[in-house]
């Protein structure tokens, strides 16, 4: 009697550890980090609206469904972010007496929940350089910029590097006070944008 409770216990143990061996088997990842960017970087080629956009993405892949990583921004913008898709939008009476430039680190979290698709948020601390027309700096800012994300990652050459087409809503739940000649037009428009594309790249180690 003795002997088959201790073949049992050892039986349970074995099963025990087996599965524990899968479970970690399962959740192993190959490649644990990466480094990326966005190809919203092609903007900089947009004559009427340059953008002067840089983007690096440095990043943690903490299970096979959870990413956490950090967005290092710089960008240059001359309309309101909340004028939607239409008539308004880039329309030549709704832009700044000159621009922003924002500077930034974001925090992302991304979840995969069934093959690439995944949900992120990403919420972004930038501070703000107020520019007039002349290029002089009138004042100085700071924002939280959020985006709210949908895509699908695409793998490529055995996982080497990544595409992930996407959609977006961005939301800014807060900012400092500007100026008022961009203040005035600014306040005419959502804090919200629905609708905004999205193309990151990276390269997998």
């Amino acid at each position: 009697m003795k002997i088959q409770k201790i073949f049992t216990l050892l039986f349970i143990v074995f099963i025990c550890k087996t599965n524990v061996a899968q479970s970690i088997n399962n959740d192993t990842i190959s490649k644990k980090y990466f480094i990326g960017s966005s190809l919203f970087m092609l903007g900089n080629f947009d004559k009427k609206n340059t953008p002067d956009f840089v983007q690096l993405n440095l990043g943690y892949r903490i299970t096979k469904k959870d990413v956490i990583s950090l967005e290092f921004k710089t960008w240059k913008y001359a309309w309101p972010l909340g004028i939607p898709y239409g008539d308004n939008f880039e329309a030549e009476n709704e832009k700044f007496p000159g621009y922003i430039r924002e500077k930034g680190v974001a925090l992302v979290y991304q979840r995969f929940w069934w093959k690439g698709l995944y949900t992120s948020i990403h919420s972004m601390s930038a501070w703000q350089n107020f520019i007039d027309e002349n290029d002089r700096k009138l004042d100085k800012g700071f924002q939280i910029f959020n985006t709210y994300r949908i895509g699908y990652q695409i793998k490529l050459f055995k996982n080497k590097f990544f595409i992930e087409p996407s959609i977006a809503v961005t939301h800014r739940p807060y900012h400092t006070k500007m100026p008022e000649s961009f203040k005035q037009l600014d306040d005419k428009w959502s804090k919200f944008f629905w609708g905004e594309p999205g193309l990151h790249f990276g390269f997998n180690f």
